[in-house]
């Protein structure tokens, strides 16, 4: 068991104890949550089921935070919402699959506020992923066309996102002075 731990275990710890850092647990803190997980390393009859040594380290560590930041009486938030943010599991939480949807739409709605031209262009090289040799040979204009098209709508594109990000934080910020939230 202890080969194991050495080989498996170990050079992830360093990972582990930068996330708890991050997440704003004391040295103290860190050290003991750390010596838990390999208590309860050692208690396990076998480790032939673990794949992901470093997951199932992670994962015993994130659950003993978990219980003792429950036990608290006082918790940061910003504590838990980071814990809460890590997964183990590369895919997107579901959180950010809709974010990414309404991101989309966001862009495909700039785009079509393009001129036709330009939208057009921007749709087959950025959307459909065609060089810029295949768009100019389909509209019959040069690639040079196609290459200043397509940085002028992304220039636009990028633009009006900007812009659109600014009009909201000037509509927040009106709201807390009308409120009197601070952020």
């Amino acid at each position: 068991m202890a080969a194991w731990v050495a080989q498996n275990v170990i050079p992830h710890e360093a990972a582990v104890r930068a996330w708890l850092a991050r997440s704003r647990v004391t040295r103290e803190d860190i050290d003991e949550l750390i010596q838990d997980a390999y208590c309860r390393l050692a208690m396990l009859d076998a480790v032939e089921h673990i794949s992901r040594p470093d997951a199932y380290f992670f994962s015993i560590v994130r659950n003993l935070l978990v219980r003792r930041l429950k036990r608290a009486r006082v918790v940061p938030i910003e504590a838990l919402a980071e814990i809460e943010a890590y997964s183990i599991d590369d895919s997107p939480s579901p959180e950010r699959q809709a974010a990414a949807r309404l991101d989309f739409q966001r862009v495909m709605g700039l785009i079509a506020g393009l001129p036709e031209r330009c939208r057009e262009m921007v749709m087959l090289r950025k959307i459909e992923g065609l060089s810029q040799r295949d768009i100019a040979a389909r509209l019959g204009v040069t690639e040079a066309v196609v290459e200043k098209q397509v940085w002028q709508g992304i220039r636009a594109v990028q633009a009006a996102w900007r812009d659109g990000d600014t009009a909201a934080a000037a509509r927040l910020d009106a709201l807390d002075v009308e409120t009197g939230w601070r952020r």
